[in-house]
């Protein structure tokens, strides 16, 4: 492909993925939004990472079944534990790398 085929490409990606977030924000800028669908979209975030993070706590890698006492859930408890406790987010991550580090070397 030729440069100005690859600009054009870019440029294209670039307005596919622009278009869908700003249309939804100059729609609903001119108009108020129900304090109900404001409460539903707060929650959209803790559904996503959700989403995303439970199947790696319950579900096998090598068999792909329910599988509650792997490594990853029982270290994610006491990482949630201290999560909800200090409220801070780096010691969490830290703490949380670590605490994976030493099942997985140890156990």
């Amino acid at each position: 492909m030729s440069f100005e085929a690859y600009l054009l490409c870019i440029i294209g990606m670039g307005f596919v993925t622009y278009i869908p977030r700003w249309a939804p924000l100059i729609y609903l800028s001119r108009r108020t939004i129900p304090v109900l669908f404001s409460e539903w979209l707060r929650l959209i975030p803790a559904g996503i990472l959700s989403a995303l993070v439970v199947p790696s706590l319950f579900i096998s890698k090598e068999t792909g079944h329910l599988a509650l006492f792997q490594g990853e859930f029982i270290v994610a408890i006491p990482t949630l534990l201290l999560a909800w406790k200090t409220k801070s987010l780096a010691l969490t991550v830290i703490a949380g790398m670590l605490m994976y580090h030493l099942w997985q070397t140890y156990v």
